[in-house]
């Protein structure tokens, strides 16, 4: 039993979307690992306020990681969850290191760039799709985030 079926979207349309949707999986999943050993290892004056902002970022992208996956499920797809998968799709690369001071936020704010990127890619198919759940969705997910590129460019300034 499809579940397009009771919803009305057209497999077809909705085909891009859930292409899109998988894409911004596997970047908010390395995003997501990335983040948590920014949290393990930061080091220095800012420990507290580092150490507080990265969890607050990995706890928010584990929020959409599962939103995500929940959402390609309701469209009929199956999401990705092997990270030897995502590291082969994701537009990102794995961090690795200790962050410098405010490398770290850097690192945040160029990552900003790219989800957000994929996010206006997500939004354009399921507008395409007349997918309103998606877009809800991925709307919100902008809200938050071009506040974050403000804060973010504000403190690095």
């Amino acid at each position: 039993m499809k579940k397009l079926d009771y919803t009305g979207l057209d497999a077809k349309k909705v085909a891009h979307v859930v292409k899109e949707l998988a894409q911004l999986l596997a970047d908010f999943q390395v995003y997501y690992a990335n983040l948590r050993g920014f949290h393990w290892n930061v080091k220095g004056d800012k420990f507290y306020q580092l150490h507080e902002f990265y969890e607050s970022q990995y706890n928010d992208a584990a929020t959409k990681v599962d939103e995500i996956a929940e959402r390609l499920l309701q469209l009929d797809a199956r999401p990705e969850n092997r990270y030897s998968e995502y590291l082969k799709q994701t537009q990102l690369k794995e961090a690795g290191h200790e962050p410098e001071k405010m490398e770290g936020l850097q690192y945040v704010l160029d990552t900003l760039k790219v989800l957000i990127a994929q996010e206006r890619r997500v939004l354009a198919a399921a507008q395409e799709a007349e997918d309103e759940v998606t877009v809800a969705m991925i709307d919100d997910y902008l809200t938050g985030q071009e506040k974050n590129v403000w804060m973010l460019v504000a403190t690095l300034s």
